[in-house]
């Protein structure tokens, strides 16, 4: 019988990681594999270890360690041919490794994940936001260069070859380690025929701002471990170019001339339009449209200030969650 360890960073997540845990286990009986669960505390101070244990896991309590060492450190002591990488928040669907792993053999991808949406009773903030990155239900399968890790599938060999995941970053050690995977000929796919679902959406305006700056710090990092990048750049510079629009605007009102501040602000929108539509119109949606454009207009402030921040060597102790 095939052996599937999968690995499970965690951050006080007594609410999610039973039904994390009873799914994946479902899973991998259905696809009749046996299963290895490896959860890696970062340091909870509520019951996630004890109700880990309580459902078979193996638990590691390595408290002070970022996202990417987390995950490092349970694949070092998986045994599993196969790693599955899945967050704490996570509920995978009962036919997730039985699919994946027809996808493999048949030769279609190498690394693997499933698109994820969020419950119904999620704020429409972080259901817009989540769906943004959803693909067109009409293609089930979608070739990538990069996959986020709130799922991923694939051979242990893979995991070896590219030296696992970058152990310095904050956020983006996903982007960085599935990214390096493409680049030494892994195949990547995305697949939506069934969906996980991320049951640790953000409940609160306050929470879905602060994870936006804390994911958005991570552009400066991933330049100094990458190098100089224009396509990671891009997005934070961009952003900068934003607030300097902004404070022409504050000026251009203070100075009696409100017409021309709103116009200003008017193009500062334009960039956030354009994202909302290139990601909208695959769902023909213009509610979604009109929600994203919002989003993406407070995430492209959010971006200047976490680059800002970043240059001031302001560091955000975040745990990682997984």
């Amino acid at each position: 019988m095939n052996r599937i360890s999968l690995v499970i960073p965690m951050y006080n997540e007594a609410r999610h990681i039973g039904r994390t845990l009873l799914a994946a286990k479902k899973a991998a009986e259905a696809a009749r594999l046996e299963c290895e669960l490896i959860v890696v505390d970062n340091g909870s101070d509520d019951q996630g270890p004890h109700i880990a244990r309580q459902f078979g896991a193996q638990v590691l309590v390595l408290p002070g360690l970022l996202i990417g060492a987390l995950r490092n450190r349970g694949a070092a002591v998986a045994t599993g041919e196969w790693l599955g990488f899945i967050d704490a928040d996570i509920e995978m669907p009962e036919d997730w490794l039985t699919r994946l792993f027809e996808l493999e053999s048949g030769g279609q991808a190498d690394v693997l994940a499933l698109d994820l949406h969020t419950p119904v009773e999620a704020p429409w903030f972080a259901t817009a936001w989540q769906r943004r990155m959803a693909r067109p239900t009409t293609h089930a399968l979608h070739p990538v260069q990069w996959l986020p890790s709130a799922n991923l599938l694939m051979r242990r060999c893979w995991f070896d070859k590219v030296g696992g995941f970058n152990e310095t970053l904050r956020t983006g050690e996903d982007k960085a380690f599935t990214l390096r995977l493409s680049e030494a000929g892994a195949r990547l796919l995305a697949v939506n025929q069934s969906v996980a679902l991320h049951w640790g959406y953000e409940g609160s305006w306050r929470e879905w701002m602060g994870k936006e700056l804390w994911r958005q710090g991570s552009h400066l990092q991933l330049l100094r471990t990458q190098g100089m990048s224009l396509r990671l750049l891009r997005f934070p510079v961009f952003s900068i170019c934003i607030w300097g629009l902004d404070f022409i605007a504050l000026s251009a009102l203070l100075n009696g001339f409100p017409k021309a501040a709103l116009f200003i602000v008017f193009i500062t929108s334009l960039p956030a339009l354009a994202q909302s539509l290139r990601q909208s119109l695959k769902h023909r949606d213009l509610r979604l449209m009109l929600q994203l454009w919002g989003l993406h207009w407070v995430r492209l402030h959010l971006a200047g200030a976490a680059l800002i921040l970043s240059l001031c060597h302001w560091n955000a102790r975040r745990p990682a969650r997984g």
